[in-house]
């Protein structure tokens, strides 16, 4: 199930915040998509678009050729401002410490902090994982840790399988300056959801993806 879009009068979110957090979470959207899905007049939206624009937080694009014969409809997306607006946790003071830290104790005391903070993690997981009758329940949890951690995740059902979404990375520029943090989340949530699934990464942020996506399938009945 998709997020839902905060109306105004929860918590009375500008209209230009409910924009952008449509398009941080469901990617590019032309003017009357969001008009109709955010309750807005056609016009309106488009004044709204113009003003993002014009701050740099987002772009158009062209969309993808239309089926039948006419006029490209344009589309917006987050810029790498727009982006920005959503927090990355301590982005600079982290990648200066993971820098600090690589200069002092070289690599292998850089993979032995990230196996730290994968067991700790896993330890926490795993204990409020703990006694769920079904994949679809861990699932679910782990949505809500991740969630509540910055990572703005949910689940989605395809066919047979599940799809745990992540719209947003509050680490970001810590798993630029070192992907062992992303290599270790992989296996984080393999562990948690157990053997009776494989989990596989199949978009991903730093592989120019605008989210993280990973395919969970289940080996056992649920």
């Amino acid at each position: 199930m998709q997020n839902p879009i905060p109306h105004p009068a929860q918590g009375d979110p500008s209209t230009a915040d409910r924009i952008l957090l449509r398009l941080k979470t469901r990617g590019p959207a032309a003017a009357s998509e969001l008009a109709g899905e955010l309750e807005m007049t056609a016009e309106a939206a488009r004044q709204q678009l113009q003003k993002l624009a014009a701050d740099g937080l987002i772009a158009g694009r062209q969309a993808a050729p239309p089926v039948r014969a006419g006029r490209p409809r344009q589309e917006w997306e987050l810029t790498a401002t727009g982006h920005a607006r959503f927090p990355d946790t301590h982005a600079q003071l982290t990648v200066q410490l993971i820098g600090s830290i690589r200069q002092l104790f070289g690599q292998p005391g850089l993979d032995k902090l990230i196996g730290q903070r994968e067991a700790e993690m896993g330890a926490d997981y795993r204990q409020r994982c703990a006694g769920l009758p079904s994949l679809s329940r861990k699932l679910e949890k782990l949505a809500e840790i991740r969630s509540a951690e910055g990572y703005m995740a949910r689940v989605e059902k395809q066919g047979k399988d599940w799809l745990l979404i992540e719209d947003h990375c509050p680490i970001c520029a810590a798993a630029q300056t070192c992907q062992g943090f992303c290599r270790s989340e992989l296996q984080l949530f393999g562990e948690v959801l157990g053997a009776d699934a494989t989990i596989s990464r199949e978009e991903h942020l730093l592989a120019g993806a605008r989210r993280c996506v990973y395919r969970i399938r289940r080996l056992a009945p649920d």
